[in-house]
């Protein structure tokens, strides 16, 4: 090897230490303060080939692209909070979902909420997951005729499903047949792993589905979930950094395990014991407690706008040929222990025809 070959490679080698130092760097200088500030204050995604690391409740994603405010058959909600950001077949699968919603009679489309922040991570309010780009929030209120305005969807209340006063009860006067398609329709897809909603919602379904009950199972009862449901995605084929959850159990869950929803326990106050010494204050969770790899996610760079990085509706076409075709990757680093992200970022070409 010549003089200036091993000169090239040294100051490569060189450079790339000093890259992950300065990581390392940065991140003691995050650690205290809380991962919710972190990833709550980051405008746009890393740029790198998209990966979600850790959890749905644990985690961040690198890569993460954006839904358009407005599609032919979607809005976006509560655009201020900046949390329509997710993996690109979360993306893909929301614009599916909208255009068959519009062939149930589900109004115009979807309105869609939350689905991430712009690199995932712990939320400065309102979720607990939500956090690797493969959760989202649809709202049991179609899309209007008329786009709403920014601050129309600002200020849009919901609507919930059940009767007042009444947590456990569907209201009759709100809840369609066209709703329970809509959800059955959300279950049915294949990379669709769990559906949340309301008990109720779910008691609902097991007492008056006439279709194929074979996704009802996916379908899973939870607190909250009464003006809206929340899709979950399963982990993305050869995303090594995902965790998975538990497998969704056999059956319909139309069974003891619905039914216990309807008993005191689950909604009892937790018994106090007089003579315990008070808990400690919870800690938030810091970047620390999260995967590696999602302190170099954080301290990526992003791209130049959000407009390089915006999903376009027309057939699941993202910037470049590939997700990973528009990025280079540092070689990674063995004594690390984990797999780090594409960070080093190449400007990516429109998408055709935007």
């Amino acid at each position: 090897m010549s003089l200036p070959d091993t000169c090239r490679r040294l100051t490569a080698s060189l450079m790339l230490v000093g890259a992950f130092s300065s990581l390392a760097a940065d991140a003691a200088l995050a650690e205290g303060r809380p991962a919710k500030e972190l990833f709550g204050g980051m405008a746009l995604p890393a740029k790198a080939a998209p990966s979600p690391y850790g959890s749905y409740a644990k985690g961040c994603i690198a890569g993460a692209v954006a839904i358009p405010t407005d599609g032919p058959t979607w809005q976006a909600m509560r655009l201020s909070r900046n949390r329509r950001w997710g993996h690109p077949e979360m993306i893909a699968l929301l614009e599916r979902f909208s255009k068959d919603a519009v062939r149930l009679g589900w109004g115009s489309g979807i309105l869609i909420g939350d689905i991430s922040q712009p690199r995932g991570g712990p939320m400065l309010s309102g979720h607990a997951s939500h956090q690797i780009g493969l959760d989202a929030d649809i709202w049991f209120t179609p899309k209007p005729a008329n786009p709403l305005s920014p601050q129309q969807r600002e200020d849009m209340p919901f609507t919930s499903m059940l009767v007042p006063d009444k947590f456990l009860t569907v209201d009759k006067r709100l809840w369609t047949n066209t709703h329970a398609r809509l959800v059955v329709q959300a279950a049915s897809y294949p990379q669709v792993e769990r559906i949340f909603v309301n008990p109720a919602i779910k008691k609902k379904l097991c007492d008056t589905w006439t279709g194929d009950r074979a996704v009802l199972g996916k379908i899973r009862p939870i607190y909250g979930h009464d003006a809206h449901f929340h899709i979950r995605m399963r982990c993305p084929e050869g995303a090594s950094g995902c965790k998975p959850q538990a497998a969704v159990p056999p059956g319909d869950g139309c069974d003891k395990s619905l039914a216990w929803w309807f008993t005191k326990e689950p909604w009892a106050a937790p018994k106090k014991d007089p003579d315990a010494k008070p808990a400690p204050k919870p800690r938030a969770m810091q970047i620390s407690d999260l995967p590696k790899a999602c302190a170099m996610v954080l301290d990526a760079r992003g791209p130049a706008s959000e407009f390089e990085v915006t999903y376009r509706a027309s057939g699941g076409i993202m910037p470049g040929n590939s997700a990973a075709s528009a990025f280079v990757a540092p070689a990674p680093a063995q004594q690390t222990g984990f797999e780090i992200p594409a960070v080093v970022p190449v400007p990516a070409p429109r998408p055709a025809g935007w």
